[in-house]
C-alpha cells in the first residue's frame, strides 16, 4: 500500500488521521446537514445514507482506491469533516484530492486551505507525485474559487461526466497542481496559516 499503517498530517490549523470505524457515529452529527451536500455526487438525507456513503469510504480504504481522513480543527479541537486522497496512478506519478466536505460551523475559517495545503505537501514532498488532481462540479463556485486560491490550474470541462443525486448529470470542471510548481505554492499557503 502506498500509506503506511497511519498516515497523520499536522500544521497548526489542521490535524489529518485516517478514517476509521470510530469516526462513523462521530462525524454523523456534522454530515446531517443536507447543505452540505448540495455538489457531492453521494446522496446523504438522513442515517441510512450516511451509513451507506461512510461504509463505501472504508470499503474504497480496504480496496486501496481511496485512502480518507477525518479533520479535526486545531483551534476548537473539534472534527470538522473529511477529506481523501484517491484515483491513485503510481504508475504515472498522479493522485486526486477530494471528496471533501466540512460541516457549516468550519465554512470560510481556512480550515479546507489547511488541509489542501497538509496533503498536498505530502504528495509532493513524500509520495513523489508529480501531479495532484482536484475536480469539482462545475456549478459549484465555492468550490471553484477555494481551488483557484490553492494555485491550482483549471485546466476544463468534462461535460455530461457524472450522474448527480439532485437533478442532472454534472459537467465536472477539473485542476491541477505540478511537482515543479509546488515549491511556490507551498509557499503562498505557508504565509497564509501564519497570519
Amino acid at each position: 500500500m502506498i500509506f503506511g499503517d497511519a498516515v497523520i498530517l499536522n500544521n497548526t490549523v489542521a490535524r489529518l488521521e485516517p478514517m476509521n470505524e470510530a469516526h462513523r457515529d462521530l462525524l454523523w452529527p456534522l454530515a446531517n446537514d443536507a447543505s452540505i451536500w448540495t455538489w457531492n455526487s453521494a446522496k446523504v438525507a438522513d442515517r441510512k445514507d450516511w451509513d451507506t456513503y461512510f461504509s463505501m469510504a472504508m470499503e474504497m480504504k480496504e480496496s486501496q482506491k481511496r485512502y480518507p481522513f477525518v479533520i479535526h480543527d486545531i483551534a476548537t479541537g473539534r472534527l470538522a469533516g473529511s477529506t481523501s486522497y484517491g484515483s491513485f496512478s503510481i504508475p504515472d506519478n498522479r493522485v486526486e484530492i477530494g471528496w471533501t466536505w466540512l460541516g457549516r460551523d468550519f465554512w470560510g475559517t481556512g480550515l479546507n486551505r489547511a488541509c489542501k495545503s497538509l496533503l498536498l505537501g505530502y504528495a509532493f514532498e513524500e509520495m513523489s507525485m508529480l501531479r495532484v488532481e482536484l475536480k469539482t462540479d462545475v456549478r459549484n463556485a465555492r468550490s471553484r474559487a477555494a481551488i483557484l486560491k490553492l494555485g491550482a490550474t483549471e485546466e476544463g470541462i468534462l461535460r455530461s461526466h457524472m450522474s448527480t443525486h439532485n437533478g442532472p448529470r454534472r459537467d465536472t470542471i477539473y485542476y491541477s497542481i505540478l511537482a515543479e510548481e509546488w515549491p511556490e505554492i507551498k509557499h503562498i499557503l505557508a504565509s497564509s496559516h501564519a497570519k
